[in-house]
């Protein structure tokens, strides 16, 4: 790993996903998450100050970038919660089928090298009744910026560990094995090829 990918990339990723619009979608959703919960990609942990304790039974996060779990676990610690870090991508989950009442995934989707095998991961560790919570920035309805996410892409991964701008998260959930129950789209403040959200709600198909 280089200097880049171990220094400057998480401080980056840190800064951009915890902007205060950014912080406001997770605060909308996160909360609900209840039982035993697995969050996918919870990264430096901006996710934690919004799980109700009270409604968790254990929480577990998979991450690959092991650079990142120390403020993970300073975040952790701030928010009163015992989390189970573990350094691994979503594409193989180390669960059994049906392990997991609730999945949170947050801008995480965009960086995972294969999402709908990741997905499809998710649904299998879900219970029959679990729910997916899932916010992710992804591919814009609009045609004009549409082709400035596919222009600026191949220029922004390297910079942003991998993260794709053009990803269709609904059409991902759906080839995940998903159904949404609930879904909102919208652009956030700043570039619109990086700022069109879809926060939501989903269920085995």
């Amino acid at each position: 790993m280089n200097l880049y990918d171990r220094y400057v990339m998480p401080l980056l990723i840190d800064c951009c996903c915890g902007m205060k619009e950014i912080q406001g979608q997770r605060a909308a959703l996160v909360p609900r998450a209840k039982g035993r919960v697995l969050e996918i990609g919870i990264g430096t942990g901006h996710n934690l100050p919004f799980y109700d304790p009270t409604r968790l039974d254990s929480l577990q996060g998979l991450d690959p970038a092991d650079q990142m779990s120390p403020t993970a676990r300073k975040r952790a610690l701030k928010a009163g919660l015992e989390v189970e870090l573990i350094t691994l991508s979503a594409e193989e989950i180390p669960a059994p089928d049906a392990s997991y009442d609730t999945v949170v995934c947050t801008f995480t989707l965009c960086t995972i090298p294969d999402p709908l095998r990741a997905l499809r991961e998710m649904r299998r560790v879900l219970k029959p009744d679990g729910e997916l919570l899932f916010c992710e920035h992804g591919r814009a309805p609009d045609v004009s910026v549409q082709r400035w996410q596919d222009r600026l892409t191949p220029w922004w991964k390297p910079i942003a560990g991998g993260c794709h701008l053009n990803r269709d998260v609904p059409e991902m959930l759906r080839d995940g094995g998903f159904v949404p129950t609930e879904i909102e789209s919208s652009y956030l403040s700043g570039p619109k090829p990086m700022v069109w959200v879809t926060r939501g709600v989903a269920v085995a198909a």
